[in-house]
């Protein structure tokens, strides 16, 4: 029985969900059925962002290809068949002139490529099909009667964000690209997965709150970031991206620029934990996609993906090359580490500089002892002096079981010691499913 993911992936693959077009706003739409949430939009007739320009909605109407009245092409037959925001054409062209307007995948003889940088470039836009390249080769000299009409308006760019609420004043994004015409594992995947995570979140009480941000690749982030209240984006601790979670391709880690996040860690030992097949690489090293965004507005930012996989950016990317099992994997990961996320303290820095452990007014100086006293270090000691020489150092605030790991300690011992900070009010430790911590009365 098709899980439902699956039926997800069956049913959206087809649209044609080019960024400000019918189909993807049918793909919003779909997403409120799916779960709670709120679509944030913005028309295109409001000022460019930071340089960005909203493209117009724009949906193909006809797009066809004949020579001497005998139909040759028609790019409606896959959402990829015509290049992304196409400018409408008519007329009879030469052979020369209709190969400099189509555009094929150079790895496989029968499938189509996406053409997409239009859409990040609406202010100058050509007219153009995605064709196999079988098609473009065996086409012989002679004139061809091009036709490609489409509708267009106005754009309005949306991103849908789902909403789990915590009981503490910080929020973990998982962002996911709900646009990529006719495609299944680019983008759509991400969201499936991700919509599944919030569902078995539902019901549940949580000391995080989990937003599930589907935006239009690159843009859609940008927007939404930047237009984002500065009190509202700060309380974002940080973000997993999810890409291409359905092949039968490896699972791929990637993390934070500085590898600062505690969901990448977490996911890290869930995986090793249960001898689940990873891959794991530095910032930018596997994929570029949104990451670099959330990183922009100071948030960390790892992925999990099965990038790279065969099928990407070709119309072969579809629900067949899908795997449930895969799905269901990647699921329980993100699951797993949400868990973990819970169930440790969060440890936040509550001082700036370096403090005077010593000072009795603190007395919170670890002595390691000293070799030429004749003193014997302990090897617990001297890791507990690694870490209170570390906390000053802290720019966002970690999970106690992420220093512990760090520092190769016990979770009990950090804890205990990181209390005693706390009882000096130079750390807040916000424990689970909870508001209070040891300086709350």
């Amino acid at each position: 029985m098709m899980g439902e993911m699956m039926k997800l992936l069956e049913e959206l693959t087809p649209l044609n969900r080019v960024v400000c077009s019918s189909d993807f706003d049918l793909t919003v739409d779909r997403m409120r059925q799916l779960l709670p949430c709120e679509v944030f939009e913005y028309p295109a007739t409001a000022e460019e962002h930071n340089g960005w320009v909203i493209p117009p909605k724009w949906d193909v109407v006809e797009a066809t290809i004949t020579k001497k009245g005998q139909l040759l092409y028609d790019g409606t037959w896959h959402p990829l068949g015509v290049i992304a925001l196409s400018a409408p054409f008519e007329g009879t062209v030469p052979l020369d002139v209709l190969k400099a307007h189509l555009h094929y995948d150079h790895r496989y003889p029968d499938s189509l490529t996406f053409h997409f940088r239009q859409l990040f470039r609406s202010w100058d836009r050509d007219w153009g099909f995605c064709v196999p390249k079988d098609l473009y080769d065996a086409l012989k000299p002679g004139d061809f009667d091009v036709r490609i009409i489409t509708r267009e308006e106005p754009g309005i760019l949306k991103v849908v964000v789902g909403t789990h609420p915590g009981s503490l004043p910080y929020t973990i994004a998982l962002c996911a690209n709900l646009d990529h015409p006719g495609v299944a594992n680019d983008g759509l995947a991400g969201v499936a997965v991700g919509v599944d995570v919030l569902r078995r979140l539902k019901d549940r009480q949580t000391k995080y709150t989990y937003k599930l941000v589907l935006a239009p690749g690159i843009m859609g982030t940008e927007y939404y970031l930047g237009h984002l209240a500065l009190g509202e984006r700060q309380q974002i601790l940080e973000c997993l991206c999810l890409w291409m979670l359905g092949s039968r391709t490896e699972l791929a880690l990637q993390d934070s620029r500085g590898s600062r996040s505690n969901i990448e860690r977490a996911m890290a030992g869930f995986m090793d934990d249960r001898g689940i097949p990873y891959r794991r690489g530095e910032f930018e090293s596997i994929i570029i996609n949104d990451e670099y965004l959330w990183e922009a507005y100071g948030i960390p930012a790892c992925s999990l993906s099965r990038f790279p996989y065969p099928e990407y950016h070709s119309s072969r990317d579809d629900a067949s090359i899908m795997s449930e099992e895969r799905l269901e994997e990647a699921v329980a990961v993100i699951f797993g580490a949400i868990e973990e996320l819970e169930a440790t303290p969060l440890v936040e820095k509550r001082f700036e500089g370096t403090i005077c452990l010593s000072n009795p007014r603190y007395d919170l100086y670890v002595d390691p002892g000293q070799v030429s006293f004749g003193q014997r270090i302990g090897e617990d000691q001297r890791r507990l002096r690694m870490l209170q020489d570390f906390l000053p150092s802290l720019r966002g605030p970690v999970t106690a079981r992420s220093l512990a790991e760090r520092f190769e300690l016990r979770e009990e011992v950090v804890v205990t010691y990181l209390r005693t900070w706390e009882r000096k009010g130079l750390l807040k430790l916000w424990d689970s499913g909870s508001r209070r911590s040891s300086d709350v009365a």
